[in-house]
């Protein structure tokens, strides 16, 4: 729709958030400690020759291409997921396996103990928020007297961690895990609204994906759109992408400034 807010969001009383991408910049908080970890790994004296030598060929696009393939196989992995087939498995699980699974497939086998390889996955829960997010998120809830909640596919203990982190202040923590289904099952959707106590017309989800909003509109949420760096996985020629921008509700542009001009753009209603 136009840029303008429509009249549609006037009944919403609850906003559930995307995190990974649309709350929290994931990509340079992932890279910086793919970089980091690395470089003080290459300073050990114990390292073996082949290990050094592939430390020494990797660059900073490199870990920032480490990092993309990181999330890449979380997306496969959330697409794939057949509640009604498989055995629940939790974000952190899979970080920890996809990590371990990248580091052979890029010759980095035996860098890390397992141990290492736990904790560096972990850095999921230690991600920089957008510099606009916290704010947003208490004007939101205060002034705009919204209930704020993540739903998102992260696992809860990671969601508490990123909201103590980056100091958010979600009023609630959703996650996939609270249905044992993942985004875009629509489970996860028609669960938020159940759990908030309300109906899925009364509830706006908030992400920095077109995929998450079409399959949140689909279960008759509401959509607003925050755009982020690099995080559209549809092209702006494409044409679902110009489609979005008819029926997505509210749409916050990168020139804005993200989660402080979707408070401002509500409280005009």
């Amino acid at each position: 729709m136009s840029p303008e807010a429509p009249a549609p969001l006037s009944c919403v009383k609850a906003l559930t958030f995307d995190v990974f991408g649309t709350v929290v910049d994931w990509r340079t908080s992932v890279t910086e400690e793919l970089a980091l970890r690395a470089h003080r790994k290459h300073a050990a004296t114990d390292l073996s020759p082949t290990l050094r030598s592939r430390l020494e060929g990797l660059t900073p696009d490199d870990w920032a291409r480490f990092a993309q393939a990181w999330r890449d196989s979380y997306g496969a992995f959330t697409r794939s997921f057949d509640p009604a087939r498989d055995v629940w498995k939790t974000i952190d699980a899979h970080h920890r396996d996809s990590l371990a699974d990248l580091l052979r497939g890029w010759g980095l086998d035996g860098l890390y103990t397992d141990a290492e390889v736990e904790s560096l996955s972990l850095v999921w829960h230690r991600l920089r928020p957008w510099p606009d997010a916290a704010d947003g998120l208490s004007a939101l809830g205060t002034k705009g007297g919204l209930t704020t909640t993540t739903l998102s596919n992260g696992n809860i203990a990671l969601l508490r961690d990123l909201d103590d982190f980056g100091s958010l202040g979600f009023h609630r923590l959703l996650s996939a895990e609270t249905f044992r289904a993942y985004k875009p099952n629509p489970a996860t959707y028609l669960g938020a609204a159940r759990e908030l106590g309300l109906e899925p017309s009364e509830v706006a989800m908030v992400a920095a994906h077109l995929g998450d909003l079409q399959a949140a509109r689909s279960c008759g949420l509401r959509t607003i759109y925050v755009e982020r760096p690099q995080e559209e996985a549809w092209g702006k020629d494409d044409e679902k992408y110009q489609q979005a921008r008819e029926w997505v509700d509210l749409w916050i542009s990168e020139q804005e400034d993200g989660l402080v001009s979707l408070a401002r753009r509500l409280q005009d209603l």
